[in-house]
């Protein structure tokens, strides 16, 4: 993972630049030595155009001269860091439900109802971006399951990613079992010092060639702690349907197989959670966040590119400029 930035060597020596707009204050303000004559306006008009400007042009250009003289002794430098990963971390695979039933709009962001699809891309997002050296891969599922993004630390691929999911994508049932093989194949040859799939569903097993206690003592003899989220009420739910009359809430009934989870999850040695709103989801999340941490070893790399040479030409070519402009300088 690179950064890029720009950072002084010698931040302190910035501090110069207060005496420098503290003597061009002065000098613009200041009144030059003067003598008492009653005619002023008759010698106003042997002022030439242009004088008053020319009169505070140079200070500017010598108070430029000093500015880029103080940002070229602090040493502005351009960098790069780059670190390497020196341990591997936590390889995780997140088995997304897409079914149907993840239209039901029984959860708020914002106060506002939304679907379910949409509040747990929002706590995924979040989640990914919490674990910056870690792999992180995801699988969705409906009728059939597929990996949308292989494991990876690009954070950017799997935001955009996870961001383009969208129901049904992946049809409208539900193939857990399909889903954890697909996530155990995935892992299984991973140098990760733990090896994790965090399964979400709203719904229960209806479709698939893998059932889903067969898939998860397969993972469990490959080391693959499962753990289980079931997000959604169970019995009655709003689904928004377009009707004649405009958009209206329609309730169906939903189900959710919470045994059938609840299992899954022992036999892949993890827990099983529920939330019911999006408060209990984000909460859910962190304590995973929490559950599967391993200590990672970084070690960075900066390069750097010194950029004070660029300063310095500037503030001698503007000495040059004020040396060859001698001549339209005004008179006192």
């Amino acid at each position: 993972m690179d950064s890029e930035g720009l950072r002084f060597a010698y931040p302190q020596l910035l501090f110069l630049i207060l005496p420098v707009a503290a003597w061009l204050f002065w000098v613009l303000k200041s009144r030059p030595n003067a003598l008492s004559y009653s005619a002023t306006g008759f010698l106003a008009q042997l002022v030439p155009a242009g004088h008053r400007a020319k009169a505070v042009i140079f200070p500017v250009l010598r108070a430029l001269v000093l500015l880029l003289l103080v940002l070229a002794a602090a040493r502005p430098q351009a960098y790069t860091a780059s670190q390497e990963i020196l341990s591997p971390g936590v390889d995780i695979i997140l088995c997304m439900d897409t079914s149907g039933s993840m239209l039901a709009m029984d959860f708020t962001l914002d106060n506002k109802p939304v679907t379910r699809l949409a509040a747990v891309k929002k706590v995924a997002k979040d989640f990914i971006r919490k674990r910056p050296h870690d792999r992180i891969g995801i699988v969705v599922f409906g009728s059939y399951a597929f990996t949308q993004v292989p494991p990876t630390s690009d954070q950017g691929l799997l935001l955009s990613l996870t961001d383009d999911m969208a129901v049904n994508m992946a049809g409208q049932a539900t193939a857990i079992g399909d889903a954890l093989a697909i996530a155990g194949k995935r892992l299984k040859d991973l140098p990760g010092a733990s090896k994790v799939v965090i399964l979400l569903t709203d719904g229960e097993e209806n479709a698939g060639e893998i059932d889903a206690p067969t898939a998860a003592r397969a993972l469990a003899a490959l080391g693959i702690r499962i753990h289980a989220v079931g997000v959604g009420t169970t019995g009655s739910a709003p689904f928004l349907q377009r009707t004649l009359f405009g958009d209206q809430f329609v309730y169906r009934q939903v189900v959710m197989d919470e045994d059938a989870l609840k299992r899954i999850a022992q036999i892949g040695g993890g827990r099983y959670f529920v939330a019911t709103e999006t408060a209990e989801l984000e909460a859910i999340y962190d304590e995973l966040d929490q559950l599967e941490k391993t200590e990672v070893k970084v070690k960075k790399f900066f390069h750097f590119q010194e950029l004070f040479p660029w300063f310095l030409a500037a503030a001698l070519l503007l000495v040059a400029v004020e040396m060859f402009a001698w001549r339209w300088r005004p008179l006192p």
